[in-house]
């Protein structure tokens, strides 16, 4: 294998900072706190939340420019021309590399909120009308994008259950650090959230998850009747 080193740089994923010199032939590669892989942002402590802000970020983004550029708001522009808009390009920029995320409170309800931001304008609403999410979207024919998120996380969830032994993704998903977890409330690890979902979406308790999950068809059936409402939106 040939690493182009003027291309390359090295991160240590740990909790607290460690120096870590990696040469490569006579080079030290710089260290760093964060860098991107094919679109998405990884940091050192292994957290997701900036990499969701950044997409939540380009989504808004999008929205601005389409809201300048007179497409979004042109009131001869059918509905269907911009619910297409909504799902060809705001959703994927919004949800891209999504089935990594540990979605908490703070999480969903920025996601919500971006979601419902466009969602308003495409239905010529605002705040101050006051029309909950869940009425718009009914009107709109649109489900929740957090139960698109979720569906999806499932989605990968089977595939890497199903992974046979080595494959990377599969075995990262089935190792066990043997370390110490630091002192103090431990963060929410990606497997114990996921389990966590499809206990509360499907009610299949995580002693049977990997045996369910394991069957392609009928997790596949499971999915597709996931429920098509959130009990969280109350909005």
């Amino acid at each position: 294998m040939k690493i182009s080193t003027s291309k390359s740089e090295a991160m240590v994923l740990s909790w607290k900072k460690v120096e870590c010199l990696l040469r490569v032939k006579e080079e030290i590669l710089p260290q760093v706190e964060e860098f991107k892989y094919l679109g998405v942002l990884f940091t050192s402590e292994g957290r997701m939340e900036q990499e969701v802000d950044r997409r939540i970020g380009a989504a808004s983004a999008v929205m601005r420019t389409l809201h300048r550029s007179v497409v979004v708001k042109r009131r001869e522009l059918s509905r269907k021309a911009k619910l297409s808009i909504y799902r060809l390009i705001f959703v994927p920029t919004l949800t891209y590399g999504h089935e990594l995320w540990v979605m908490t409170e703070r999480t969903r309800s920025r996601v919500q909120a971006a979601e419902m931001s466009f969602l308003r304008r495409v239905a010529g609403l605002s705040l101050r009308d006051r029309v909950r999410s869940s009425a718009i979207r009914e009107e709109l024919g649109v489900e929740p994008l957090l139960l698109r998120v979720e569906r999806s996380q499932m989605r990968w969830l089977g595939h890497l259950v199903r992974m046979p032994p080595g494959r990377l993704p599969g075995d990262v998903f089935r190792a066990y650090p043997s370390c110490r977890r630091p002192p103090g409330r431990p963060r929410t690890r990606w497997r114990d959230y996921v389990s966590r979902l499809v206990w509360e979406r499907l009610g299949i308790p995580p002693d049977e998850l990997e045996e369910v999950a394991g069957e392609r068809e009928v997790w596949a059936s499971l999915l597709g009747c996931c429920p098509r409402d959130l009990t969280l939106d109350k909005r």
